[in-house]
C-alpha cells in the first residue's frame, strides 16, 4: 500500500496503482466529529485545491471535506450513501470518500507525511 499523506484540514490521501488518489478524513477528524450520520459526496468534476468537495454531518456538527489538490473527481464511495457510519468504523479504509486524478501528481508528495501530521495534531491539542 502506498504511504499516506495528510492535509492540515485532516484529510488523508493515498496514491493508487493507476495514479488516482483516494481521499478520506483522518481518525482524528472523525473522532472530533462524533457519530457520522450523513455524507454528501462531490460531483464527478474538476475542483480547485481548497474547494469544498464533500460534506460530513455528525450528531455534533457539519464539516467540509476540502479538495486537497487541483484535480478531477473520478469515483465516489457508493457505500457511504447508505452507511455513513463507515467513516467512524474505518476512516482509513472502507470509509473513504472519493478518488481523483490530480492535475499535478507530484504535488501529493509535498503534503504532510505521518510524522508531520502527528506534530500538527499535537500542536493543536
Amino acid at each position: 500500500m502506498s504511504e499516506l499523506r495528510f492535509t492540515e484540514d485532516h484529510e488523508w490521501l493515498r496514491t493508487e496503482a493507476d495514479g488516482s488518489v483516494t481521499v478520506g478524513i483522518t481518525a482524528f477528524a472523525q473522532n472530533a466529529l462524533g457519530d457520522v450520520v450523513f455524507v454528501q459526496l462531490p460531483e464527478l468534476q474538476h475542483y480547485d485545491k481548497g474547494a469544498e468537495a464533500a460534506t460530513v454531518e455528525s450528531v455534533k456538527a457539519a464539516s467540509g471535506v476540502y479538495m486537497p489538490l487541483d484535480g478531477e473527481v473520478l469515483e465516489l464511495n457508493p457505500e457511504l450513501e447508505n452507511s455513513p457510519e463507515l467513516v467512524n468504523e474505518d476512516p482509513l479504509g472502507t470509509g473513504w470518500f472519493f478518488r481523483f486524478r490530480p492535475t499535478d501528481a507530484s504535488a501529493v508528495a509535498r503534503l504532510l507525511d505521518q510524522d508531520a501530521y502527528d506534530q500538527l495534531i499535537k500542536a493543536n491539542a
